[in-house]
């Protein structure tokens, strides 16, 4: 890392952090990629719902395609997970990820983490494609096939509800505790044909055509079984900066991408909305091109003379 200085910095490697690199470089500015590693992108067994690839794509193969673009196009890259992001005196912001960096404007690119249930190795489990956390993502493979949602709240009864579209088998499994849904969500629970199962799990059998489960004196096996607890975003750094949030955690931002903090953009799985790749590359496409524009319009080299 010989500069320090730079027009944009991005805060997190997943794609729309990456995206927003890529775009940025091309457009010749001074951008640097700050990542500590830990994209949710990478967690992604296949995806075959990411236009392009009928036949899916591994989350690591994406990943590893678009650091080698970034590669290509000469975009900084700091190894490092970003602990602190402040705004300076002279309106630049101070990143310190091991070292200190400054930059004229940031992109806050950190994603969400899903809550897991208490399952050993449950990270393995999401790799192998039995533990799932995005319907949305993986529903479609998984049509006709029995499914069942971990979860006591609105989201493991959302998910649920989803599900049902794809195969009438879907179950809730709330490990020994209570269903903790309205009324009116318990009636849908109940007209969809959604099964409650409120028994603690004894046994969990990870295998090659699905999971079992020991619940009470039965075996249960589902073909997969989806997390149902919710994401917590990634919003430490967003906190630091000021930058609103919704009450759900995740930023509020623009058409632009751009926070109620000025100068300072989000986007990805960190930012309100649809959490899928596309959207998130959209995102980082956006913002980068926002910045562009910004800097642009300081260098007299645009028309308008406000965005």
């Amino acid at each position: 890392m010989e500069a320090t200085h730079f027009d944009c910095a991005v805060l997190g490697g997943g794609p729309a952090g990456m995206t927003a690199a890529i775009y940025l470089a091309r457009f010749r500015r001074r951008v640097v990629l700050i990542d500590g590693g830990e994209s949710r992108a990478s967690l992604i067994p296949r995806s075959h719902n990411h236009p392009g690839y009928p036949d899916g794509i591994h989350g690591n193969d994406l990943l590893d395609r678009m650091r080698r673009q970034m590669d290509k196009f000469g975009v900084s890259v700091l190894p490092e997970k970003a602990t602190d992001a402040v705004l300076g005196p002279d309106g630049s912001f101070r990143i310190t990820a091991g070292q200190t960096l400054v930059a004229d404007h940031v992109i806050l690119a950190t994603g969400s983490r899903d809550r897991l249930p208490p399952l050993d190795d449950a990270l393995s489990h999401i790799r192998e494609g039995l533990l799932r956390q995005c319907p949305i993502c993986d529903a479609y493979e998984l049509s006709g096939q029995p499914v069942a949602v971990i979860g006591t709240r609105d989201c493991a009864a959302g998910e649920a509800l989803f599900l049902r579209h794809y195969t009438p088998d879907i179950a809730i499994l709330t490990l020994g505790d209570r269903l903790e849904v309205s009324t009116p969500v318990m009636e849908k629970l109940q007209k969809a044909g959604v099964r409650i199962i409120p028994d603690k799990a004894s046994d969990w059998d990870f295998g090659d055509q699905g999971v079992s489960v020991r619940l009470g004196q039965d075996v249960v096996r589902f073909r997969a079984v989806y997390s149902g607890l919710g994401i917590d975003p990634q919003n430490d750094l967003a906190r630091r900066l000021g930058v609103e949030l919704a009450d759900d955690g995740r930023i509020v931002t623009n058409a632009h991408q751009e926070t109620s903090v000025k100068k300072v953009f989000a986007a990805g799985d960190v930012v309100t909305g649809l959490n899928q790749i596309a959207v998130a590359m959209a995102q980082g496409e956006v913002a980068a091109t926002h910045i562009h524009n910004l800097l642009r319009m300081q260098e007299d080299r645009c028309v308008a003379d406000s965005l």
